[in-house]
């Protein structure tokens, strides 16, 4: 059953007896004026149906623990430790200074409950009303985007690697699959038999365990699997097929020298993906991606991703419960054509850098140059219309959006500044290509410099507290993480708040 706070004070209680002890304007001192307003019992009564059995900690004790523990990026173990020894958590909790706090599987226990109940990020969603409530953001009609790559809470695996730990891992969770015969040699946990340094024998040991492999999966059509099963003998499929290719006889594979797309980098966290946030930063998880006011830095939205998704993929759900109107704030990775024609169609305003143009002469002509006149099928997708180069030559475009000015380039007085094909200048017409040019005219206008350089910085500013202390994923899965950097983001917001001043006049929320 779920258990009630108890609103009179004891003795010891630790904000009475040390309260001036709490930084004001602190997120610790926020709480342990306000946790009850902020978390009531009502907020977690779906979690305890059953009013039977021992009471649980109460829910506004559990959520202020949570909350700081996701500020500070701590472990169970460490946050009940701190809940223990430190005054201002137990302020922030309403524990009394002698109170020893409660095991750290209790947290455990009201994650695992929160994830599957049907508002698993309430906290994060009690915080953005506490927001609106107090007309922190009233009226501001900006929002940023920006995203950062998350570390995994796993090793990256090679490819012999996974397969080894996977065919054992189904292997075991179908016991009828251990019937199937599977060369034991190389799944030794202390290693497979094989010379490293020695090509051949390399490749004598990836096809053997993509062999097994085959016929694992293949015995596995004829079994009736549950959802566990069916889903590792899936993933055993995948990492069988994504980094081998053919050796040149049959039943000989080898290493693939290519990386496919959305490549697995682990079976024991198979949502991770490699990614790379700048062309020099190459990692392996997640990536978290936020919206934010750029007044204030509150986070309006937070989300997370396979690491290997574009930002502008994860733009609009971002965005999905902001009204009409508002001004949209972000760096060249969100200015796809796709997304600023979701906001025209959202009557959502744009500021976003567009992505340079690429030219293949330096100096030389850009896309921009040439004078393009298109439509699209709205049910086909299919291209019609012509484009007239700087040389007022015209061709047409084919169906899929191709330009070939072919012949035409040979003796063309403009080639040295046009292209180096060696035949002629192909343009790629880009569905939206209306869109992004008026984006690249629109970001040249002083108005555009304005607004970017004055709101969007506040986008960095934002991601910097939200990964502060917090660069790893703690949990495994895209699931788990999202829900623990909602609870980060919620943690963030608080913080805020209590530097704008939040406070409760006995009848309504307000900032300074």
């Amino acid at each position: 059953m779920q258990g009630s706070a108890d609103q009179d004070r004891v003795l010891l209680d630790a904000a009475a007896v040390c309260g001036h002890l709490v930084p004001p304007g602190s997120v610790h001192a926020l709480l342990a004026e306000h946790r009850g307003r902020l978390f009531g019992d009502e907020l977690f009564e779906d979690l305890f149906a059953s009013g039977r059995g021992r009471p649980s900690v109460p829910g506004e004790v559990i959520a202020a623990v949570m909350v700081l523990q996701a500020l500070e990026g701590l472990s169970d173990r460490e946050a009940c430790r701190r809940l223990r020894t430190d005054v201002a958590w137990k302020a922030a909790a309403g524990l009394a200074l002698t109170d020893e706090g409660f095991h750290h599987t209790v947290l455990t226990l009201w994650r695992n409950k929160l994830r599957a109940s049907d508002r698993a990020d309430r906290i994060f969603d009690a915080v953005r009303e506490l927001i609106a409530l107090s007309g922190a953001v009233a009226g501001r009609s900006r929002r940023v985007l920006d995203s950062t790559v998350l570390d995994d809470a796993v090793a990256r695996q090679d490819t012999v690697t996974m397969l080894r730990v996977q065919i054992r891992r189904v292997r075991k969770l179908a016991p009828d699959l251990g019937e199937v015969p599977v060369r034991e040699r190389n799944l030794d946990p202390a290693g497979p038999e094989v010379d490293w340094s020695d090509p051949a024998d390399m490749e004598r040991l990836v096809s053997e365990l993509v062999d097994d492999a085959l016929d694992l999966i293949g015995a596995a059509g004829d079994l009736d699997l549950d959802a566990a099963q069916g889903d590792a003998v899936g993933l055993l499929g995948l990492v069988a097929g994504q980094d081998v290719e053919p050796a040149g006889e049959p039943g000989r594979w080898r290493i693939a020298r290519r990386t496919a797309t959305g490549r697995v980098i682990s079976v024991v966290d198979p949502q991770s993906r490699h990614t790379h946030k700048t062309a020099h930063s190459y990692r392996d998880g997640y990536k978290a991606h936020i919206a934010a006011e750029p007044d204030t830095g509150l986070v309006t939205a937070a989300d997370l991703s396979a690491g290997d998704t574009g930002d502008a993929d994860a733009a609009m759900g971002l965005l999905a419960d902001e009204p009409a109107g508002i001004t949209v704030l972000a760096d060249s990775a969100y200015g796809t054509g796709t997304l600023r024609a979701d906001l025209r169609a959202a009557e959502m305003d744009a500021v976003i850098k567009p992505p340079p143009l690429n030219t293949a002469v330096e100096g030389g002509y850009s896309i921009d140059d040439f004078d393009i006149g298109y439509s699209i099928d709205p049910h086909s997708g299919r291209f019609c219309g012509t484009v007239t180069c700087p040389a007022a030559v015209t061709v047409n475009i084919t169906p899929k959006g191709n330009a070939s000015f072919g012949r035409h380039c040979r003796a063309c007085p403009h080639r040295d500044r046009c292209t180096t094909a060696k035949h002629g200048r192909t343009l790629k017409v880009n569905p939206h290509h209306d869109l992004l040019k008026a984006a690249r005219a629109q970001a040249r206008t002083e108005a555009f410099q304005h607004a970017y350089r004055t709101h969007r910085p506040m986008a960095e500013r934002t991601i910097a507290w939200i990964v502060r202390r917090a660069r790893r994923c703690p949990y495994r899965g895209a699931d788990n993480n999202r829900h623990w950097l909602r609870l980060r983001a919620a943690a963030v917001n608080l913080g805020r708040l209590a530097n704008l001043g939040l406070h409760h006049n006995g009848t309504n929320w307000a900032t300074a």
